[in-house]
């Protein structure tokens, strides 16, 4: 940095934080480091005492922060996303659309690994609404070398770190089994719970079906609401390994692809994905889909909304962080359940 007078200093980038005291009205900076002064700051500036300042030397080989910041902006942006007003030298990256966020971890750690910079992020994985803030960046001083941010440009390699995926419109069917529901036992408390959670999204319930713990009589209730257009079918109970719970055998008859049955979350261990058809999802809900608050159903069910289509490995990160607590006041998604491995 170099010393300059203040009446020369438009267009100079401050070094340091300006102060101003009024009082019993004020002490608090004027101008922050890294402010640009303009012609029409000069008179602030010799008002508050500052005949001279510190300013940053312009170098041909450095950048200053708000350039950086601009420069890491680009790594983050896609489709459905704006950037905050520059402000002291950090950009903060805004959804415009409720959507499903998708990270990639690996070019974000190491392009947070070259040191001096930084892009800090929600989790992947989970949903953001309109407005919400996505990722922050900027860099840590207040200039940095042109071939640091050209070494970080070489990491990004040009595919934006973050995507956010619009969540969708969907024609979902519910087929409730069990007996116990089937011949009028007890009242199917499920469907409730299910709907509750559709509410979240842009879903349609086009049936609800209700079939005893028979395998035949389930398949044919999810074919004849696939025959009446639902590209979402939700299948509560019958997930266990009792010799009554039929569900999986039902899901697996209809000739879908089963992903996974089974998952390394609690609440949900037994849950059960299938494709129908290539690309139209059928779940086993397990139980405690009805009662719990939160459960492997939470974590899936945004990805499906947004027409992600999920293989194995989406299901075997999930062991790390996929334990939920069941606080007494319930903060999901702002806590740890579903986060540690999710890629």
């Amino acid at each position: 940095m170099k010393e300059i007078n203040t009446k020369d200093a438009a267009g100079h980038v401050l070094c340091h934080d300006v102060t101003q005291i009024i009082k019993g009205v004020t002490k608090d900076a004027v101008f922050r480091k890294g402010h640009v002064i303009t012609e029409e700051d000069i008179p602030v500036l010799l008002s508050v005492g500052k005949d001279h300042l510190y300013v940053w030397e312009k170098n041909e080989h450095m950048l200053h922060e708000n350039e950086a910041a601009q420069i890491l902006y680009s790594f983050c942006e896609n489709n459905h996303m704006r950037p905050s007003e520059v402000k002291e030298g950090k950009i903060e990256v805004i959804a415009e659309c409720d959507g499903l966020l998708k990270v990639d971890k690996n070019r974000l750690n190491r392009i947070n690994g070259l040191g001096e910079m930084m892009i800090a992020s929600r989790h992947g994985n989970f949903p953001v609404k309109a407005g919400e803030k996505i990722a922050g960046t900027r860099i840590i001083p207040l200039v940095i070398e042109k071939e640091k941010m050209a070494r970080a440009k070489e990491v990004w390699g040009g595919e934006p770190i973050f995507k956010l995926m619009p969540f969708l419109q969907k024609k979902a069917g519910i087929v409730v089994t069990g007996n116990e529901v089937y011949h009028g036992r007890i009242q199917d408390t499920f469907t409730p719970v299910i709907e509750e959670k559709l509410a979240e999204y842009d879903v349609e319930i086009i049936g609800n079906e209700v079939s005893d713990d028979n395998h035949e009589r389930i398949t044919a209730c999810i074919r004849k609401l696939l025959n009446q257009g639902a590209d979402l079918i939700l299948c509560t109970g019958g997930m266990s390994v009792d010799p009554d719970d039929r569900t999986p055998l039902a899901i697996k008859n209809t000739g879908a692809e089963i992903v996974t049955y089974g998952a390394p979350a609690l609440p949900g261990a037994m849950f059960l994905l299938a494709y129908y058809e290539g690309d139209i999802p059928i779940m086993g809900l397990p139980g405690c889909v009805m009662y719990a608050k939160r459960t492997i159903f939470d974590l899936v069910l945004p990805r499906i909304m947004a027409g992600e289509k999920l293989k194995k490995t989406d299901f075997s990160v999930l062991g790390e962080g996929g334990l939920c607590l069941s606080c007494p006041v319930c903060t999901f998604p702002n806590c740890g359940f579903g986060k540690g491995g999710s890629c």
